[in-house]
């Protein structure tokens, strides 16, 4: 199933999408007992809002080891994490903004996974029976000054850094899926899951052990090789196969 959120001119603000519907639910899709209600109405592309309202976002670094390579880091070992506030989630559509702080910003597509119960301590094995379903995200990065700062909290953490849509969809198995992304319309990034060092479930249990995701938390899962800079006028596009494509333009 495919949930969205949707602006004001549209009924909802979560709906379950049926094609060219959108049928309210009573709640955020990723809680449990959400339940369609209402009727059914006409939606645009136009309408869609940013479908993720979590607690934290958790991102991993090097996850592929080209891209790991294609920085000059070594492959890790174990994951390696941090954090998004939440404040930096976009919407399809949006703009990214470029913070006058930087002279390098650059996309980094990701799947995103979201939860659908609380997590701790979780086994590997019953990671993905807390998953809620996935969408595309860019990570988008502020190389300089992740370089200069020597952590990632500021590079990473702009209004605008973490377009994430432009839907929520529930049946993919993420252990092997395409991740694109396209500047301009140009392909930048051509990836797929199965070439992570640490697969969907590794992450949620890995994490788990770590925090405590609650539902709704968006865990964000690397990116592949191919990251390079954006400029304002550029159009982005993030593409998950199985999700659908996360359309952007930058400001």
């Amino acid at each position: 199933m495919r949930y969205a959120k949707l602006g004001p001119r549209t009924p909802g603000p979560y709906v379950l999408l049926e094609g060219p519907l959108a049928r309210p639910v009573d709640r955020p899709p990723w809680e449990a007992g959400c339940t369609p209600t209402g009727e059914a109405r006409p939606w645009q592309e136009a309408d869609l809002a940013c479908p993720v309202a979590p607690s934290k976002i958790v991102c991993v670094g090097r996850n592929y080891a080209a891209h790991a390579k294609e920085l000059g880091n070594d492959v890790p070992t174990e994951p390696l994490l941090f954090l998004k506030p939440p404040s930096s989630l976009l919407g399809p559509g949006g703009a990214v903004v470029l913070p006058a702080e930087s002279i390098r910003v650059e996309h980094e597509a990701e799947l995103g996974v979201i939860l659908a119960r609380r997590a701790r301590n979780v086994t590997r094995e019953d990671a993905l029976a807390h998953v809620f379903g996935y969408t595309c995200v860019c990570d988008v990065t502020a190389r300089d000054l992740q370089k200069k700062d020597g952590q990632w909290t500021r590079a990473k953490g702009f209004d605008t850094f973490c377009p994430t849509g432009p839907w929520i969809e529930t049946e993919l198995d993420p252990l092997n899926v395409r991740v694109l992304c396209r500047v301009n319309g140009q392909v930048k990034q051509d990836g797929v899951t199965s070439q992570m060092i640490f697969d969907v479930p590794t992450l949620v249990a890995y994490v788990s052990r770590v925090m405590t995701l609650e539902p709704g938390d968006l865990i964000v899962t690397g990116t592949p090789e191919g990251v390079g800079p954006i400029a304002k006028g550029d159009t982005l596009e993030v593409e998950i196969g199985g999700v659908g494509v996360l359309g952007l333009r930058v400001a």
